[in-house]
Formats: C-alpha cells, sequence, structure tokens
C-alpha cells in the first residue's frame, strides 16, 4: 500500500482577478466555477486519487496566517478532513513552503508520497486528472520526482514548457511517462508556436509527485541554503494550542530568512540528467489555473454570442463578453470583447485582450493604501462575517452574522460606542460583569471603553445591525481581552 498525502499550497493574491479577488480573500478562496471554491475543488479531486493500492490521508495545507481561518473553514464546509495547517509568516515562494509540508509529513517517521497542487487550478475532467495522479504516485514510490505536463492546445506565452524525450515510457508504470529533458521559460508567440508544431512539448501545471525524503534530499543537494533555513524555522515552530484546528507557525524571524524561490527554479530545472530522475505524466484533463479574467472567460458556459454570464445580467447585441455581478443588475448593450466584473465597493470594465493589465489597477491601489486592494466591503471572520453597509463622518453601519455556538472575542474600544439591534436569532450579550440575553427587535448599547462581547447559544445565524459612533471607527480599534480561536489582534 502507497501512502500519500496531498500538499495543497494556498498562498498567492491573485491580483489580476481583481476586484472578486483580493489579498484578504484571494481567488483559491472564490467560488468561479461552480458552487465550491478552487481550494475545495482542489481538496476533494486530491482526496479522490486513492485505490486499492494508494491510502490518501488528510491534506497538508500551506498558507498565510491571515487566510488560516478562511481556509479550515472551507474544508468543514465540504467535509474534506485537514491533516495540518502549515502557517507562513511571510511569503517565501513555493520551495520553502512544500519545504514545510515534507518536515510535517516525516515528523512521525513515515515517508509518504507527497501530492503537491496549488488552491487555484480547475479541472474539467476529474476521472483523466485522478488517471494522472495515481500514474504519478506509483512512480513517485518507486523513488522518482515525477510532474504534471499538460498537453498544449494552443501556443500560451503565460506558461512554462517541460521538454520531454519523446517515446520513453518507464518501466513499471500503468500509463505512460516520459523523461523530462528540460524545463523551458515562458517563451514568445512564435517559439510557442514552434513547441506545438514540435511536439514532446507540455504546459508545467505547476503539480508535483515526490516522497517528501527525495524532495528534502534534491533541496538539500541543490538548494543547502533554502534547507538549511527552513529547517531551522520548523525547529521553532509553534502549535496553537487548545484549537480544534491543527495551526502550525514556523518561527517568523527564522522564516524570514529564507530565500524566497520557487519549486521549478530551486530544483526542478536541475534535475535533468542528475543523480536525481525526473518524469512527466501528461495531464489531459481540460486543465486551467485561471491566471486571469480571459482564463476565466475561457471555462465558463457561454451563449449563442459567446458571453458568460455570472450573477443578474442582461445583454443585448453584445458578443464575447465576461460580466460577473455580486450585488445588483448589470446590462451591456453593443459592446464586444470586454471584461465587466461588480462588487459592492468597486466595479471593472476592461478589454478582454489586456486581462494581465488588471495588476497595474491593483498597484495603484495599493500604492494609494486604499481599503479596495485588500478587504471586500463583506470580511469574513472565524465567527461568522460582517458587511460594512454605510458610513460617513463619525459613524458606520455594519450587518453581522455571527454562526450557531459561535462569539466574537471579548474586547474593548478606545475610540466608538456600539448599538446592536438584533434582527434574527438570539444573542448572548457581555457587557462589564453583565450577560443577558436579546432576541429579535431588542437592542443594546455598549459605552466608550466598555468591555463586551457578543455570542450565539442558538442553534441558527445570530444577525444584528451595528450602528458605531465615534472620533475613530478603525478595525484597528480592538483590544482583545479573550479570544476562542487565539487571535491576537
Amino acid at each position: 500500500m502507497i501512502n500519500a498525502v496531498p500538499v495543497i499550497l494556498c498562498g498567492g493574491s491573485g491580483t489580476r482577478l481583481w476586484p472578486l479577488s483580493r489579498t484578504g480573500f484571494p481567488k483559491q478562496f472564490l467560488c468561479l466555477t461552480g458552487d465550491e471554491s478552487l481550494f475545495q475543488q482542489a481538496a476533494k479531486r486530491l482526496m479522490g486519487v486513492g485505490n486499492s493500492s494508494i491510502q490518501v490521508a488528510a491534506p497538508i495545507i500551506v498558507t498565510g496566517e491571515e487566510h488560516r481561518f478562511l481556509a479550515a473553514e472551507q474544508l468543514r464546509e465540504g467535509n474534506i478532513p485537514l491533516g495540518s495547517a502549515l502557517l507562513e509568516p511571510v511569503g517565501r515562494n513555493t520551495a520553502p513552503a512544500l519545504t514545510l509540508a515534507a518536515y510535517a509529513a516525516i515528523q512521525n517517521g513515515e515517508d509518504p508520497v507527497l501530492v503537491v497542487a496549488p488552491a487555484d487550478q480547475t479541472v474539467k475532467d476529474v476521472a483523466a486528472f485522478i488517471s494522472a495522479i495515481q500514474s504519478a504516485i506509483e512512480q513517485a514510490a518507486q523513488g522518482s520526482i515525477v510532474v504534471l505536463g499538460v498537453t498544449p492546445s494552443r501556443p500560451e506565452t503565460g506558461y512554462g514548457y517541460i521538454q520531454v524525450e519523446k517515446g520513453d515510457v518507464p518501466a513499471g508504470t500503468t500509463a505512460v511517462t516520459h523523461t523530462v529533458k528540460r524545463f523551458v521559460e515562458k517563451p514568445n508567440v512564435a517559439i510557442a508556436q514552434a513547441y506545438v508544431n514540435e511536439g514532446g512539448y507540455f504546459w508545467n501545471a505547476g503539480m508535483f509527485v515526490l516522497k517528501a525524503s527525495v524532495w528534502l534530499k534534491a533541496l538539500e543537494h541543490f538548494r543547502p541554503d533554502i534547507h538549511q533555513a527552513t529547517a531551522r524555522a520548523w525547529h521553532h515552530r509553534h502549535t496553537d494550542p487548545n484549537l480544534s484546528t491543527s495551526f502550525v507557525r514556523p518561527r517568523k524571524s527564522e522564516f524570514a530568512s529564507i530565500p524566497a524561490e520557487s519549486v521549478d527554479y530551486a530544483v526542478m530545472e536541475h534535475c535533468p540528467g542528475s543523480t536525481f530522475p525526473i518524469h512527466m505524466v501528461p495531464l489531459d484533463a481540460g486543465w486551467n489555473d485561471l491566471g486571469a479574467w480571459d482564463a476565466v472567460w475561457n471555462v465558463l458556459p457561454k451563449d449563442q454570442y459567446g458571453n458568460a454570464h455570472v450573477g443578474d445580467v442582461l445583454t443585448t447585441d453584445s458578443r464575447d463578453n465576461l460580466v460577473h455581478a455580486t450585488s445588483r443588475l448589470v446590462s451591456l448593450v453593443g459592446v464586444n470583447g470586454l471584461i465587466v466584473v461588480e462588487t459592492p465597493d468597486a466595479v471593472l470594465v476592461a478589454d478582454k485582450a489586456r486581462s494581465q493589465d488588471v495588476k497595474h489597477i491593483v498597484a495603484q491601489l495599493q500604492k494609494s493604501q486604499r481599503e479596495e486592494y485588500s478587504a471586500h466591503r463583506k470580511v469574513r471572520r472565524p465567527w461568522g462575517w460582517y458587511d460594512s453597509v454605510d458610513e460617513g463622518e463619525r459613524f458606520k453601519v455594519k450587518r453581522i452574522q455571527v454562526n450557531p455556538g459561535a462569539s466574537l472575542s471579548l474586547q474593548k474600544h478606545h475610540h466608538r460606542a456600539e448599538h446592536w439591534v438584533v434582527v434574527k436569532g438570539t444573542a448572548e450579550i457581555t457587557r462589564g460583569s453583565e450577560t443577558q440575553l436579546l432576541t429579535e427587535n431588542q437592542s443594546t448599547y455598549i459605552p466608550l471603553g466598555e468591555v463586551h462581547r457578543l455570542a450565539n447559544p442558538g442553534s441558527i445565524p445570530l444577525e444584528i445591525i451595528e450602528v458605531q459612533s465615534g472620533s475613530y471607527l478603525g478595525e484597528d480599534d480592538i483590544v482583545r481581552l479573550q479570544d476562542a480561536y487565539g487571535r491576537r489582534k
């Protein structure tokens, strides 16, 4: 029996899919193609690769500190178990991320096959995907490094390529695999067309299958600096106590010193011709990495005029557009080849052929320190969510939903008072030394500086309207005294 552990890389901000994707809620957690997020789809695909000879363990996820509860909650919603969540204090690209996962996988004396995949890809043919991954696992169990290569359907300039030795089929495998000859950087159009015409070139899907020990040995061989620095950060890790989810944090001071490098640059590109055998399994499963809005348009269903619609959309005399409406009706008249994305606080209109340039708008937002760069109007929290409905000078109105059995932290504010009105469910209110229950249409007042907590003791979601008033209404005006989720800020 081969033991396999999915490793899902959940980093990145997906800036080219703004305004839907933002640093506080990046694209891997969005439902872009169906009712499940890209992250949930990736986890379910990987959990489905088990068979009579492959046993699949609960996945290891590698993500950032600010996305830990979001990732854990999406796994819970999808009934997907979580092995552990490794929290990067700062981004250091995929090589250190995979190294953390390898250490987590071998800490109990085991040496499983790691099935490493990004969280933000789509696959149309899940059966074909599973078959390819199973073949890769069988090969990796013998000590090889295996990459997945997507059969190219066009001369794509946005992907790196893998060149393989044509006709090479290693013994002992159940599907065709090839020896990797070299990795090629993103080409221009002419070179990409030459690759497609020649054959033997595949898109690099960024998915890797290999034993945990093989990765650590290869990294130590090719990049001992990354290996040693990541080992130090792992040795000084910290695990949150008294939480249902295993959040593991490498120490920030050591992790920040790790050179930022990708899996490809650190190891994979050096393997052909070395003592580390590397093979490629072809993947022909309708793969897409959804790097920009034009890629989203490619995978969505379309009407007879080539328009892809999400949400409340009307079009007339318009062709080949993508319209994504979140909170209101969006109408198009007499336009072609546009991307139109509407959210409650921002609207994007772009030429579909220039989808990659959305990142320039995001750069301007970041430089101006605008909230639309990082957060949506509706913000997810481990206890539920809040939606900032309205605000003005010295006031802000929020709609707040608290999940059954959940509670906000015991806290106080230095600069604002709060009025709460219950519109659905039952609220347990702590105010100073007093605790009371409020039901629909009842309200309370939290004076400035008063210690307080909002909790939902019921079995249905609690919804309240909160009106804040004061001289400063920023989200950083929270002093947490107790918190069920281990948050310090």
